[in-house]
């Protein structure tokens, strides 16, 4: 396929408008492909040539101003349009398109629990060429007017109001100005709660067997859709620019969710059929403000050319935590991007990979290259250099600059330099000057006190590794006189700004040194901090006893990068956990530094030999929190703790006995998510066959009974279990993108290295045979979720650094070994410094 090109967008954006397209869909033709029918009205500015895309299974007929075209002329997904005159033209296209089972273009999903059949569209980036014919790029602007042919038991969603004209056809409302990636189509037996709010329809919308879970949630939902919509209208002067809001929650999404004007799609993991914890529903909030940010940042506005989603992706990161903050019951939304988010970014920034945030546009050549900065980077770390210009810059002008952008550029494009230069009309300050030094670079600064005490003064000095300005707040904490059982307790004794680099005078305040020095307390850069010796002895002693969670997070996220830069032992990272979580309260902290000890240290910072002690370290610190909670005060504690039991578990005895019973003691219930966890758990231990998985499937035959089941299959420690997984894997190609991500995810087993091992060398070769016929989409999840991830070794080091050096690899599959290897790499320094 080709892809499409920076300077072939600019020329042909030069060479013509589009005015408006009249699609037709007709999604009854049968269970492979489905109908469409396009009618494109647009203006050549000038005598030439140009081409439409567009990938159908079968081009049936093309027309040009009633001329027929030839079908044949069709190469890969372009089709020529020559000798072009001045003025008005209307291309007619007729093909048959193919359904998706890979979340690209036309996602087809029929439910193994009632058997209803669903599709649904992400036409990210160029996958609108799956559905209908198109100019396919941001800054050809135009209008749609979808029809679409449904099963009579459907309903159809789109970007506007839709509406039933009977036959089960479908007229959904024309859109303003709109990029083509945001087109967006949903059609099945949905199950809705409908509202209205501002005048507007609002609605929400997943498959008829989420119902009762849906419905249980509803108010929730929308209530946070509700105050975040408001919210957002107090900020922004234009107001919401589309006529209706419809959140629908479609399966096997790829993305945690999509921006469509007026019908964001969400992964619909996002309606919980089992428990949860009050951070995962505060995740959720997030992403519902994410995308209602879009609607300006990205729908209204729209990037003019790949390069600059950052701008989107940023912008919304930061509004989507901000926004949730302010205007719902979840206020502490930073401490959970802080041990959560920004150790994606972190980590991303210091791999051979990394990329400025707003990268040069001769580094985003094509669509293909651009598919790859949908990272870490573009996400948490633009998000925290947003927050750091809102610091710098204050928010009452960074939102009159960006109110400027927004009547600038509204149902148009937008460049970065459009961008900075309305930040810099609201503000004396040398915008440009920051952006140069934030928003062109890469890499991590790292902030390090030094400090001296006198008889009545001390004063800092901060060593600054980096290049960038920082404005951060410096806390200053002491012990208190609290007697409590547990670690001891710290009070702030004083908190104060501080411009970085400094101007070569250290800042000197009142009193003895505190017990405690925080730099970036608050959490409003982007920088590593390392403590100095005498405040890391305190955090030993009473990281659990700092009184704020955010300041806890800055420091759980240095001890990490220590760890991860091998300055710190990982059994040291362990046993502070096993000191202090026992009486951490705040569950985003806990989920992430269990997740961080769980996934990274006893999985593969530590030595096979030493990985049994480590998960006795979970274990033990796991029955600690579960004692903790007893009295039922917080089950989302409790619930986290059970998870990372499970997870930890190196005998089977106790976890078959909660599956047994239905229950682990004093609670809570074993949903369906604990038991394919147990499952999945006990499988990976040999503890359960294929009978025991067929009969819980048999009991819960739903999408992600399915998912589990594959997982456990696959996690099987026999010779035939990982034969058959792999072929299904590699070999067959029928797998949906989920089904891939599940059997992938059970077959390499840390506990399973042995038995694993003669499939790494085959990995490479078949990965980039797979990620070749299959595109994108699985040769990311190849990548993410089939890489032989606990093979920690000289060997498999060597084999991926071959790939790498070939040429046979697509850019998706690139970009993720790329990755992989770098954190291979970094997991083998790790041991070997240990």
């Amino acid at each position: 396929m080709s892809v499409l090109t920076r300077d072939e967008a600019q020329t042909r954006a030069q060479f013509l408008d589009v005015d408006k397209y009249t699609i037709d869909l007709d999604l009854t033709t049968g269970d492979d492909t489905f109908d469409s029918r396009t009618v494109i009205q647009f203006t050549a500015l000038a005598a030439g040539d140009t081409f439409v895309e567009l990938k159908p299974a079968t081009l049936r007929s093309i027309t040009l101003d009633g001329q027929p075209l030839d079908p044949a002329d069709l190469t890969e997904n372009r089709f020529p349009l020559t000798a072009l005159t001045p003025g008005a033209h209307e291309l007619r296209i007729d093909a048959a398109m193919r359904y998706s089972r890979t979340g690209e273009g036309m996602h087809r999903f029929t439910d193994p629990t009632d058997g209803e059949t669903y599709v649904y569209t992400q036409l990210f980036m160029e996958d609108v060429q799956r559905v209908f014919a198109a100019f396919d790029q941001p800054d050809l602007k135009s209008v749609f007017a979808l029809t679409v042919t449904a099963p009579e038991n459907s309903t159809v969603l789109g970007n506007g109001i839709a509406e039933h004209t009977g036959n089960g056809q479908w007229t959904i409302a024309p859109t303003p100005l709109i990029s083509t990636y945001l087109v967006a189509v949903a059609a099945g037996p949905w199950h809705s709660v409908t509202t209205e709010h501002a005048g507007l329809p609002f609605g929400i919308h997943c498959r008829r067997s989420l119902a009762p879970h849906l419905d249980a949630d509803a108010d929730e939902i929308l209530d946070i859709t509700r105050a975040c919509f408001d919210r957002f209208h107090e900020k922004f002067d234009e107001p919401y620019p589309f006529d209706s809001y419809d959140q629908a929650f479609v399966p096997e999404f790829n993305a945690g969710a999509m921006e469509n004007p007026g019908l964001v799609t969400f992964r619909d993991e996002f309606i919980y059929r089992s428990a949860v914890t009050d951070t995962e529903r505060q995740t959720r909030g997030m992403v519902i403000a994410h995308e209602m940010a879009h609607m300006w940042f990205g729908d209204l506005v729209t990037l003019a050319w790949w390069d600059d989603i950052w701008l989107n992706e940023s912008f919304a990161e930061y509004m989507g935590y901000q926004t949730l903050a302010e205007a719902t019951r979840f206020t502490d939304t930073w401490v959970d991007f802080g041990v959560a988010r920004k150790g994606w970014g972190y980590d991303a920034d210091q791999r051979p990979t990394t990329h400025p945030v707003a990268p040069d546009p001769a580094a985003v050549p094509d669509t293909a290259s651009a598919m790859l900065n949908f990272d870490g980077i573009s996400y948490a770390k633009g998000a925290s250099a947003l927050r750091q210009l809102v610091t710098w810059l204050g928010e009452k002008d960074f939102l009159a600059g960006i109110n400027t952008h927004f009547a600038r550029h509204k149902f148009g494009n937008a460049t970065l330099a459009d961008f900075i230069d309305n930040l810099a009309s609201a503000t004396d300050r040398d915008v440009h000057a920051w952006a140069d030094q934030w928003l062109r670079t890469t890499g991590v600064d790292t902030l390090t006190p030094h400090v001296e005490e006198a008889d009545t003064t001390w004063s800092l000095t901060v060593d600054h590794h980096g290049t960038r300005p920082h404005r951060i707040a410096v806390g200053a904490y002491d012990h208190t006189l609290d007697t409590q059982p547990g670690p001891d307790q710290l009070v702030l004794r004083d908190r104060f700004e501080l411009d970085i680099p400094q101007d070569g005078t250290p800042t000197t305040r009142p009193g003895r040194r505190p017990a405690l020095l925080v730099l970036n307390d608050g959490d409003l850069t982007y920088a590593k901090i390392r403590p100095d010796a005498s405040s890391w002895n305190t955090v030993v002693r009473s990281l659990s006893g700092i009184p704020d969670a955010l300041t806890r997070a800055v420091i759980w996220n240095s001890a990490r990068d220590m760890v991860r830069d091998g300055e710190l032992d990982p059994d040291t990272y362990l046993e502070t956990a096993r000191t202090h979580l026992p009486y951490e309260t705040d569950l985003a902290l806990l989920q992430g530094v269990l997740g961080f000890a769980g996934t990274q240290i006893a999985a593969r910072y530590v030595t096979p030999e030493n990985r049994p002690a480590a998960l006795a370290t979970l274990t033990s610190l796991c029955r600690d929190l579960i004692r903790r909670t007893e009295d039922g005060t917080n089950p989302g504690l409790r619930l986290t703790a059970v998870r990372h039991l499970i997870d930890a578990a190196t005998q089977p005895d106790t976890i078959q006995t909660w599956l047994t019973d239905g229950t682990v003691p004093g609670g809570p219930e074993l949903d369906p998510e604990l038991r394919w966890r147990i499952l999945t758990r006990l499988a990976t231990l040999g503890a359960i066959d294929e009978s025991t998985i067929a009969t819980e499937l048999e009991n819960d035959p739903s999408a992600t009974g399915q998912e589990g089941a594959a997982r456990c299959r696959a996690a099987l420690p026999t010779p035939e279990a990982k034969a058959a997984a792999w072929d299904a894997l590699f070999n067959d190609d029928t797998l949906s993108n989920y089904l891939f991500n599940a059997t992938a995810q059970g077959f390499w087993q840390a506990e399973q290295t042995d038995l694993t091992s003669d499939y790494v060398p085959r990995y490479y070769p078949d990965a980039t045979q797979l990620a070749t016929r299959r595109g994108p989409a699985i040769a990311e999840a190849a990548g993410r979720h089939a890489f032989p991830t606990y093979a920690i070794t000289a060997d498999n080091l060597h084999l991926g650094e071959q790939a790498l050096d070939g040429n046979t690899l697509i850019p998706a599959l690139r970009r993720k070994l790329a990755d992989q290897i770098d954190d291979l790499r970094r997991a083998l320094a790790i041991r070997n410094a240990h």
